[in-house]
């Protein structure tokens, strides 16, 4: 009942801030195709909650019957806009440091600058003195 009076309120909130009550529908919506695509995603963290399929279908249902459609909607505001760059820096910043494929392999080049960089090559210094593993070219 309360996720209920909640998504009741956010709808109204919406609409009188000026902004399309739909958006909280599509947002609903990503939510679904989310779970849809990676199942389990959301599952622990809206165990508590209604189904989002329910949700999207209340809402609608309030959309229509209780707010009258406006010619305008607010798409964005100087500060929603500036929200969402520092967020989107922030996830950028995460997504360099998280630390996810530390075990990945990882492609460098050598810094000598010669372009003999092929292992296979008995003139490549790095060839006869270093005793790991090399992948060497198929002729």
């Amino acid at each position: 009942m309360d996720e209920a009076e909640a998504d009741w309120l956010g709808v109204q909130y919406m609409y009188k801030s000026g902004y399309d009550p739909q958006a909280f529908v599509q947002f609903f919506e990503k939510l679904d195709a989310l779970e849809k695509h990676k199942p389990g995603t959301l599952a622990k963290v809206f165990a508590d909650h209604p189904q989002t399929p329910d949700r999207i279908m209340h809402s609608e249902e309030e959309i229509a019957t209780i707010l009258p459609a406006r010619p305008d909607y607010m798409v964005t505001t100087s500060e929603f806009d500036d929200v969402k760059s520092r967020l989107a820096r922030l996830e950028n910043k995460r997504k360099i440091n998280d630390g996810k494929g530390g075990n990945k392999p990882t492609l460098r080049r050598t810094a000598s600058g010669n372009g003999n960089n092929d292992p296979n090559n008995p003139n490549n210094p790095a060839s006869s003195t270093d005793d790991r593993p090399t992948l060497g070219r198929r002729n």
